[in-house]
């Protein structure tokens, strides 16, 4: 069993493991924030773009990072979301051994 230090977080639920997903939300947002303010940046300060491309070098640059990174930014970000919900409810409805047992009728 790996030592925790006292400042660690612990898991809310003993039952619920911790399955990754405040780090996928947290890097997906991560990355889209990166996509968008290259964007921005593309926009406002490196020369913007043409319907043939962007306009500069460095413009170039923050297109390519910008269409890496906003698809697999909001993928991540969706499957983090996704897995927050579902974490959520099993939350909600209580682990199976805390559950009393109620007869089939």
């Amino acid at each position: 069993m790996p030592n925790r230090s006292p400042n660690s977080r612990q898991p809310t639920n003993p039952h619920l493991p911790d399955d990754g997903t405040r780090q996928l939300l947290q890097w997906g947002s991560c990355i889209v924030a990166s996509g968008a303010a290259a964007v921005a940046l593309l926009l406002t300060v490196l020369g913007g773009f043409t319907p043939t491309g962007a306009t500069t070098n460095p413009g170039w640059m923050a297109l390519i990072v910008a269409l890496m990174a906003l698809p697999f930014g909001n993928l991540l970000l969706l499957l983090g979301v996704a897995k927050w919900l579902r974490n959520r409810k099993l939350a909600r409805r209580g682990s199976p051994q805390n559950r009393p047992n109620r007869p089939k009728s």
